[in-house]
């Protein structure tokens, strides 16, 4: 008998509460897209939308189908009874470790990472480029847990020294102010031999997007017409999604100052390397140390499939 996931978390902050997926009552082709954060989330969401509706022809705009379950701003009664109602296959989204998920074997639980300092910087980009009254949205709406989320820092590298050495959690090391994008990480790889669990990386996907893209549609079982496929991988493109940012974005990207063009902001890799001193990666290589197995650190720096 496989050794399956328990939730041993509570997750409870400024954006999302673990307790709501209590009340979730899943199907059984529900898809879960999880990440930490900044990791493939929306181009992820965008990608089962496609494959999905490969016509493009979807029933509301692929942010409001596939709903972030567990954040808070929106009341949980509005998006479960969004997901009630849906007559097509579900795919919802998740910033939760897997510690944190009520796991249900019927689910399809599709996980996207990527490495740290990448995330790193689009978070950067994410956080610095909220708008004031999100803020006040999220520190203010009744039922916070724990501190209030500060405003960005000015400097990058105050930003980097306190993420990657400071946990918002008792039990994470890294993360602040949001969590750990290391623990989250290694809560899934630890059931990546699950079945109904299949872990992607950013990088294979923006490397070979057709075959990563293929590899999804397969793990969901989802049968795409061969003729449907150069516009899918055409659609899921960076420059096309950016085109169209307020289809994809969340909140059609009305949170962050400049809209949806802030939110799809650049989509690559390894612009930490121009930024981060050998003494902050060192700071980078002590986490990994703290929160990762060695397997998974591989893995989380270089892709490969799973």
């Amino acid at each position: 008998m496989l050794d399956l996931p328990r939730r041993t978390h509570i997750y409870q902050n400024h954006h999302f509460d673990s307790t709501r997926w209590d009340y979730f009552q899943p199907r059984d082709d529900d898809i879960v897209i999880a990440t930490s954060y900044k990791a493939g989330t929306t181009w992820t969401q965008a990608i089962v939308a496609h494959l999905l509706f490969p016509d493009g022809n979807f029933p509301t705009p692929p942010a409001q189908m596939s709903p972030w379950l567990d954040m808070r701003i929106v009341p949980l009664e509005v998006v479960l009874n969004t997901l009630k109602v849906q007559q097509h296959r579900r795919f919802i989204k998740t910033h939760l470790p897997l510690d944190g998920m009520v796991y249900s074997e019927k689910i399809k639980y599709l996980y996207v990472a990527r490495d740290a300092r990448d995330v790193f910087m689009s978070l950067w980009n994410h956080y610095t480029k909220m708008k004031e009254e999100v803020f006040m949205l999220f520190n203010m709406l009744p039922g916070r847990v724990g501190d209030t989320l500060p405003p960005a820092p000015e400097d990058i590298h105050d930003f980097w020294r306190h993420w990657i050495s400071r946990g918002s959690f008792a039990w994470e090391t890294d993360g602040w102010p949001y969590w750990s994008h290391l623990a989250n990480v290694q809560s899934w790889w630890n059931f990546r031999h699950l079945p109904n669990i299949r872990l992607f990386h950013y990088t294979d996907m923006l490397s070979d997007t057709e075959r990563e893209v293929r590899r999804i549609a397969a793990f969901l079982e989802i049968d795409v017409p061969e003729q449907a496929w150069d516009g899918i991988i055409k659609a899921v493109s960076f420059a096309e999604m950016k085109r169209q940012g307020g289809l994809y974005a969340p909140e059609g990207g009305q949170l962050w100052k400049g809209g949806a063009e802030t939110f799809m902001h650049k989509g690559t890799n390894n612009r930490w390397r121009d930024v981060l001193s050998d003494e902050e990666l060192a700071l980078y290589d002590a986490a990994c140390k703290r929160a990762l197995t060695p397997d998974c650190r591989e893995w989380l720096e270089n892709g490969g499939t799973i």
